[in-house]
């Protein structure tokens, strides 16, 4: 068996070994793992502050904001193959083929993806993922889990997160190197982009574990419903409103 056989074999695999947990699902505890996601939690919250947090910060402070939105673009750009397939997937060409050109026009015209030339055309991005896919298909999400690293989740999702690795096309033409130097590298852009949120999580909420639970939960329905701007937006909103209030 080739390379790309077994690939696509340990992919089916991990689709039947998904059915198989949530056929029988129906209204699940709200969190039945509590005990291992807040040890997990706690795990992660460390690695965060001892390591990705720090690291961060270094990145915003030597890279100005016009540098970090370059990045940022090019990060984002390297998506777009896996949402192009995933909206396809879920029966939304329209999107699919947004997806589609957002990644040809950003890569040519926006010099390789630095420059989101295809936003200002009118073709809006939109992330899309297996996870959200499975939701799509009727798929039930099962119990929130946190996993190392990565933080909240759930059982699909983390199905989810393994099917796009083995449908994005980078994970077959890139050597490895070259993929975990760009893993490292969107994890740095991301956890930049969450540095205000997240320390204000730190730093008000009484127990930081129940709030990250909460905004997952919602912010996946978001994107589920293709309601995720909408979401960021209100999560921005009611940031700025409780800076201004001393909160």
């Amino acid at each position: 068996m080739n390379v790309s056989a077994k690939k696509h074999a340990t992919l089916a695999a991990i689709l039947l070994s998904l059915a198989t947990l949530t056929a029988c699902a129906s209204e699940p505890e709200e969190d039945p793992l509590e005990g291992y996601n807040r040890a997990m939690h706690s795990f992660n919250t460390t690695v965060d502050k001892a390591v990705f947090r720090p690291v961060a910060q270094g990145y915003r402070y030597i890279a100005p904001q016009p540098v970090r939105d370059r990045i940022g673009n090019f990060s984002d750009n390297l998506g777009e193959p896996v949402n192009m397939i995933n909206a396809f997937l879920q029966g939304d060409p329209e999107q699919g083929l947004t997806s589609f050109w957002r990644f040809i026009i950003n890569s040519t015209i926006g010099l390789g993806g630095i420059h989101d030339v295809a936003t200002t055309a009118g073709l809006k991005a939109r992330p899309e993922d297996f996870g959200q896919t499975l939701a799509v298909w009727g798929v039930g999400s099962g119990p929130y889990v946190v996993l190392p690293f990565f933080g909240p989740s759930n059982v699909r999702d983390s199905f989810g997160m393994v099917a796009d690795w083995y449908t994005d096309p980078f994970t077959y033409y890139l050597e490895q190197d070259d993929r975990i130097w760009l893993a490292a590298s969107r994890v740095v852009v991301v956890r930049e982009r969450l540095l205000d949120p997240i320390d204000d999580i730190y730093d008000t909420s009484l127990d930081d574990y129940v709030t990250f639970r909460s905004i997952y939960d919602q912010r996946r329905n978001a994107q589920i419903e293709n309601r995720f701007h909408d979401f960021d937006k209100s999560m921005a909103a009611q940031e700025a409103q409780a800076k201004a209030e001393g909160k």
